[in-house]
């Protein structure tokens, strides 16, 4: 065992040389000389322990998706030969695996295009269809979209060295923005084609890549590593966000039964307890009341600064005793009009000296549909007013 392990460090520690003398600009012929013992043993294992450490390294990200993908082009032949576990059709792999066909069955199908616009750049209705194919290629982000909020955080838990994940993410980031981008070209009245080329090459690439990297890597490890039970749940989950191609079948993506531990409180989309809770309600930047559907008020956040005073006295008080009698018939007529279902929300905004305050009443209903309530929800919205522009950076 510890001269597998021995054999597997030298690989690992190979991998990563092999990427830092590229990305500090060394020569790729020796570099590639210097290494080439170790290609034909590497395993995706390899590929995600030595990224893992790269990453550490806090190389800029730009420098590294360079590196690692040089790196990856000289082990596609040993990564596309390895015979790794077979994938269940029906898993939740299976399904992105589904997706990742579909999306290159509709990549080969535009690749024509793409030749046939450098000769007629001018062509309007080669220019709508382009734009068209396109932007159904958008669809596409919710393959990536559903990495990262189902399989990436499954990952971090199960693997030590999950770091590859981070420039799979600036990928998928990349894509998205160079789609767009090349709409947004495509709706110009004249075509850049030297823009449009950088584009749409840059698209098939990184698409292209980032499915190499999960069919090869990702995708191997993954059935190597974890036990498919890990993954009972995410087809619901992913349902929610919607597959962009092949969608699962309703009895496959059955929701499990999560076991919740003690003192906690199942939330569906997690599990707290009463204090964390509490504090949750109490940190959020408004004021929120809630009646139930017997027009008692159940609850109250309490903020450190309130906009509307509360006090305990008021639980299980009928809410039209909660306002005075110039305004308890508008609260009336609120509550009925959410009852009956002829509305679900309303919004009113006042100024209180120096503040301005919106308040906010809606519907609560359960998955039935069936009333069970309302919440008033109030804030000081005066500094929300006066932004302006974006803000992308932390101050210092």
């Amino acid at each position: 065992m510890s001269e597998f392990t021995n054999h597997k460090n030298a690989r690992v520690q190979a991998l990563i040389d092999l990427t830092v003398g590229m990305v500090e600009g060394g020569n790729g012929a020796a570099l590639y000389k210097k290494y080439e013992h170790i290609y034909a043993s590497i395993v995706p294992r390899d590929v995600v322990a030595a990224v893992d450490d790269l990453v550490l390294r806090n190389i800029p990200m730009d420098k590294l998706k360079i590196g690692v993908g040089k790196m990856l082009n000289i082990l596609y032949k040993q990564l596309t030969d390895y015979k790794g576990i077979p994938v269940p059709t029906e898993s939740f792999i299976g399904y992105l695996i589904q997706n990742n066909n579909q999306m290159d069955e509709r990549l080969k199908a535009f690749r024509p295009l793409l030749k046939e616009i450098n000769a007629t750049p001018k062509s309007v209705t080669l220019k709508a269809t382009l734009e068209k194919q396109f932007s159904e290629m958008l669809t596409f982000e919710k393959h990536y979209t559903i990495k990262e909020n189902i399989l990436f955080p499954i990952l971090e838990k199960q693997w030590p060295d999950y770091r590859c994940l981070q420039i799979m993410w600036s990928l998928h980031d990349d894509i998205r923005r160079n789609l767009k981008a090349i709409v947004a070209e495509l709706q110009k009245p004249e075509l850049d084609v030297v823009e449009f080329n950088i584009l749409s090459g840059d698209i098939f690439f990184d698409m292209y890549a980032i499915r190499f990297r999960e069919d090869k890597i990702l995708f191997p490890l993954i059935m190597e590593s974890i036990p498919m039970e890990i993954f009972d749940g995410c087809l619901a989950d992913a349902a929610e966000i919607g597959f962009p191609y092949v969608q699962p079948t309703e009895t496959t993506a059955q929701t499990t039964t999560r076991t919740i531990m003690d003192n906690k409180v199942d939330l569906h989309t997690g599990a707290l307890t009463p204090e964390q809770i509490r504090l949750v309600f109490n940190h959020l930047p408004v004021d929120i009341t809630y009646v139930d559907e017997n027009d008692q008020v159940q609850f109250f956040s309490t903020p450190p600064h309130r906009i509307f005073t509360r006090t305990k006295a008021i639980i299980g008080r009928e809410v039209k005793n909660c306002h005075p009698p110039q305004s308890v018939h508008v609260v009336e007529k609120i509550v009925e009009s959410f009852r009956s279902g002829a509305r679900s929300s309303e919004s009113f905004w006042i100024h209180m000296g120096p503040k301005f305050i919106l308040i906010q009443y809606f519907a609560v209903r359960d998955e039935q549909g069936i009333y069970r309530g309302v919440v008033e929800v109030s804030q000081e919205i005066s500094e929300i007013q006066s932004l302006t522009g974006d803000k992308r950076l932390l101050d210092e």
